[in-house]
């Protein structure tokens, strides 16, 4: 019995719970609902709750847990000697999952019996097309050991499934029942129901700390194993980037975080100037009217997704930049540079800097602009001496803010910048970043047990902690300088 089965099968029973805990709630008050201590609706929710989710919590681990049980059992069947030079035992494991989830199919549309197949495995028979389609061939190329496997790992996977089924199926219905039982005029069934949606709002509220948990786990478990396989001085220090999947690569971070500081330095020259003016503009220039129609125009360009910026890049502004100025100064003849995805970016940055710088600038109380033209100052005065001295620390804070997000931009850079990694302080060649490198090395047939694949893992991990440093800054400018007004 499937998982998405055995879930429905549990909700179906805590929905029918619910209904009866209803129902024999208001037969215990006579008929009267004012005799119970709560609603009848809170009585009803107590039995579709002791119903549904303990046998919930429990199916979920036994998923979670049956996958490692599994592959435990099942690996020690796999010889040595039927791994592949260059190959890993996962990725036999991997072949294993595929040939038994194979098995399943045929077996379930009674296309092929298991007898059928061994006798085909010992002819060295592809049966790719008896199997309609699935995609697991199982000739020549598969070894006794890895088919064997494979149906082991079919016939645990099955049984386990089947044992989940029962003990949650069979959880459920004690649950309900018990829930069931407990139920009378006294029974405090809203206390349960409200104890449980504050345990349900903050597992949500926890939700956000764990993913992030969970990111820097895999960041860093994975980058000590690349660490061990490749020396972390040639990754921080080596200034040439060659991964070779056959050995002997350089994979040295200093041209990708050169490209990466390059590309968002550029945008954030075009972006900040511009933001901040149009958000001076719209606060303290633009009239309502004015303001109503430019701001919504402006934060359209966030809205917009990277990869029409990428085009816009490749068959626009890069020609333009290349005809225009590359090649007449002798810079240059790609259309794919630094200074393209820099623009590019630049201005998909602009919604991020004037919408916060706005709102920054909006929160100064009128008071003091008032208080400055008391005084016999300017609007432009007033503007420079007086609101901009007192949102700086804001704008700070967007600016970093706009700085993290032009860090982790990948279409815009891949369709506008190249992937060429290099040291150049030529705004018109070819470069990449750190998270185009990312992309390029787990793209395709990848094993993860190669440097040049882990490696992106490390970049990863370094890219992280950049924008982390970068957030935390900003923080750390806003609150420490932030002015407090009544």
């Amino acid at each position: 019995m499937s998982a998405g089965l055995v879930i429905l099968a549990i909700v179906l029973i805590a929905t029918i719970g619910f209904f009866l805990g209803r129902s024999r709630a208001i037969s215990q008050a006579g008929g009267d609902p004012r005799e119970l201590h709560s609603l009848p609706a809170y009585y009803g929710q107590t039995v579709f709750l002791f119903a549904a989710v303990p046998a919930l919590l429990v199916t979920i681990a036994w998923l979670l847990l049956q996958s490692t049980f599994v592959d435990t059992r099942v690996t020690g069947m796999i010889n040595d000697a039927d791994i592949a030079e260059g190959s890993s035992r996962a990725l036999v494991m991997g072949d294993v999952r595929r040939i038994a989830n194979g098995l399943n199919v045929a077996i379930e549309r009674d296309a092929l019996t298991e007898e059928q197949i061994e006798t085909m495995r010992a002819d060295e028979t592809d049966v790719r097309a008896v199997l309609g389609g699935v995609g697991v061939a199982l000739g020549s190329s598969v070894q006794q050991s890895v088919f064997e496997a494979s149906k082991e790992f079919r016939q645990i996977t099955s049984t386990l499934r089947n044992a989940m089924a029962v003990i949650a199926i069979s959880l459920s219905l004690i649950g309900g029942a018990f829930a069931l039982s407990r139920i009378h005029p006294e029974f405090r069934a809203r206390n349960i129901s409200e104890t449980a949606v504050k345990a349900l709002l903050l597992l949500c509220s926890g939700v956000a700390v764990l993913t992030t948990i969970g990111i820097i786990a895999s960041l860093v478990f994975e980058s000590a194993h690349f660490f061990k396989l490749h020396p972390a001085s040639n990754f921080f220090f080596n200034s040439t980037w060659n991964p070779q999947f056959r050995g002997g690569s350089d994979l040295g971070i200093l041209p990708l975080l050169w490209g990466t500081l390059y590309v968002s330095f550029i945008a954030l020259i075009f972006a900040v100037p511009i933001g901040l003016l149009v958000a001076i503009y719209l606060s303290e220039y633009a009239t309502k009217r004015v303001r109503s129609i430019v701001k919504p125009a402006v934060e359209i360009l966030a809205g917009i997704p990277t990869i029409v910026y990428g085009l816009f890049a490749l068959i626009t502004v890069g020609p333009m930049l290349r005809d225009y100025f590359a090649q007449p100064l002798g810079l240059g003849t790609s259309s794919s540079s630094v200074l393209t995805a820099g623009l590019v970016m630049g201005v998909m940055l602009i919604p991020f800097v004037s919408s916060l710088s706005d709102d920054v600038i909006n929160s100064v109380p009128q008071a003091m602009r008032d208080g400055s033209y008391g005084l016999g100052a300017t609007q432009s005065e007033t503007v420079k001496q007086i609101i901009l001295p007192a949102a700086l620390p804001g704008i700070v804070g967007a600016i970093l803010l706009a700085a993290s997000r032009a860090i982790g931009e990948t279409m815009i850079v891949v369709m506008g910048a190249g992937a060429a990694a290099k040291l150049s302080l030529n705004p018109f060649e070819a470069m990449t970043t750190i998270t185009v490198k990312i992309v390029s090395q787990l793209t395709g047939d990848t094993e993860f047990a190669s440097p040049e694949t882990l490696v992106a893992f490390a970049l990863g991990l370094s890219l992280f902690v950049i924008t982390l440093g970068l957030n935390v800054l900003a923080l750390y400018i806003v609150r420490k300088y932030r002015e407090q007004y009544e």
